[in-house]
């Protein structure tokens, strides 16, 4: 039995782990690692009944902790989001491997022929809340480019974490790779993500996945580079020129399909071309369906609005709020957006080519969509199978981070005798 007390020696010895796991992870065959997350699919299927009761669990230790409903949706599981767990392993198992490919390759007159190939970052940590679908995304994603990862899950998600992981180490087990490959760390204590944020001799590489606190405790104590992923405070611009049903169904879906994930609208700017000629419509559709919408000086004339406060703008809700503002055209949505924004995932709805150009080119969000719904912004929809989150930085890996982004490149130089002059 592991002490789970001394939090320094459980960490060091995972660590350890995890390092040696990721040398052999380097050169395993695709096929093996591909067999591992199919496997893991396998037995998470199979497990679903235990899964879902682990979940009851984890939701009453939840409500206990005065959660909020949108935190609740992200820590539920049923049948259909095991299903999607499942669909995640096997579409990750499915994809091209990046490992080993051949990203350029060019040959020097002086006779060298060199090749630059990806090639796994090592041991990856994520640290994230609540939602226990991220321990078998990044599980599968880290597994998937070759990388060994220690995992700590949220106290919230403990149990349901725990059972999704043991199938995880199914799959390892089968396909005869090394159980230390995928760690969960096992207990809720926060001392072990102090631990990990120093672990510069064997993690690589820290990739948080939560609310404002958790990262910005990551960003300030982390020895060990990080992976940023911020708030999702994600903005729906509505041009005087955008089509009516489409913005209204996309701004709607925006906001309520799912209100507590980072790709959920929490601010709608609306040209003032577009009110006048308009109305409030949008508003009034998400009003009907619940939306308590935080208005300007404009627009809290409109019927069931509350005054907007200038903490309103530039917030992450992850509820049913929204903040709402007129702009003057794309260029006050531009300025306002940059101001209010964590570079994360905006939106234009206009049928106009050249003001969708000017959004595009003017802003430096990771996504940047038209007439879409910003819910999209997620791994799976852009055909990554899943993924570890959206990383806000400029640095190596941004937007959604999937198997390719978990790689780094190394050059391989061959001659045949040859020397410099």
């Amino acid at each position: 039995m592991k002490d789970f007390a001394d939090i320094p020696a459980l960490m060091t010895e995972i660590g350890t782990a995890a390092k040696q796991a990721a040398a052999e992870l380097a050169f395993a065959p695709a096929a093996q690692r591909a067999e591992a997350l199919t496997k893991a699919a396998d037995a998470v299927w199979a497990r679903r009944d235990e899964i879902i009761a682990a979940n009851a669990s984890d939701l009453e230790f939840g409500r206990n902790k005065g959660l909020s409903p949108a935190m609740m949706d992200r820590l539920a599981l049923d049948e259909g989001r095991i299903d999607g767990i499942v669909q995640g392993l096997r579409a990750v198992a499915a994809q091209d491997d990046p490992v080993g490919a051949v990203t350029s390759a060019w040959d020097r007159p002086t006779g060298l022929k060199i090749r630059r190939v990806r090639t796994p970052l090592g041991v990856i940590g994520v640290i994230y809340e609540s939602r226990p679908n991220v321990t078998a995304d990044a599980g599968a994603l880290c597994l998937k480019s070759g990388n060994a990862v220690i995992l700590r899950g949220g106290s919230e998600s403990f149990h349901s974490s725990s059972l999704i992981h043991a199938c995880l180490v199914d799959g390892l087990r089968a396909a005869g790779l090394p159980e230390a490959a995928i760690q969960l760390v096992p207990t809720r204590d926060r001392a072990a993500v102090g631990e990990m944020l120093t672990m510069t001799d064997t993690i690589d590489v820290i990739i948080p996945r939560g609310g404002k606190g958790l990262v910005g405790r990551v960003q300030a104590e982390a020895r060990v580079p990080v992976f940023a992923h911020l708030e999702g405070i994600c903005h729906i611009y509505l041009d005087r020129d955008a089509d009516a049903e489409k913005a209204r169904a996309v701004i709607l879906n925006a906001k309520t399909r799912r209100t507590g994930i980072c790709g959920a609208a929490e601010c709608v700017l609306i040209d003032r071309a577009w009110f006048d000629a308009n109305g409030a419509q949008v508003l009034n559709d998400l009003i009907a369906a619940g939306v308590e919408v935080r208005a300007d000086e404009t627009l809290r004339a409109v019927p069931g609005t509350v005054p907007a406060v200038a903490d309103d703008y530039g917030r992450e809700f992850l509820d049913m709020i929204i903040a709402a503002r007129v702009v003057d055209g794309v260029d006050g949505a531009i300025a306002h957006i940059r101001d209010h924004g964590s570079q994360h995932t905006d939106c234009i709805l206009t049928e106009n080519d050249a003001t969708a150009d000017r959004f595009f080119q003017r802003l430096d969000s990771a996504i940047l969509m038209r007439n879409a719904s910003t819910q999209f912004a997620d791994g799976g929809e852009f055909g990554m199978g899943a993924e570890i989150g959206i990383a806000t930085g400029k640095m190596h890996a941004r937007g959604p981070v999937g198997a390719e982004q978990l790689t780094s490149f190394k050059y391989l130089v061959e001659g045949d005798g040859t020397i410099r002059n």
